[in-house]
């Protein structure tokens, strides 16, 4: 089984990078950098930190076990990747 933990540096890819074409994987499009884990002050739920390298770099947060949740296979039939985002291995 892969490693599933997160760390700081990371590269990850939402599980949509496969609904793209050939062309645009050798692009950016749905890689992501983690930042960090962060604990919400409030209710201490656990956050994911990370930020996108395409498009306008935005930074975002959510919650790390939704995060780390497998693809809804019933909503996504065609989707092979397992976890709605997995570490990054380059696909060139």
């Amino acid at each position: 089984m892969a490693d599933r933990r997160l760390h700081a540096g990371d590269v990850v890819k939402h599980f949509k990078r496969e609904t793209l074409s050939d062309e645009d994987r050798k692009s950016n499009v749905y890689l992501y950098k983690i930042v960090g884990l962060a604990k919400h002050s409030e209710t201490k739920e656990m956050l994911v930190i990370y930020q996108s390298l395409y498009g306008d770099f935005a930074m975002y947060a959510r919650p790390y076990d939704m995060f780390m949740s497998k693809v809804d296979k019933e909503k996504y039939p065609e989707i092979i990747q397992e976890y709605r985002f997995e570490k990054y291995n380059e696909e060139m």
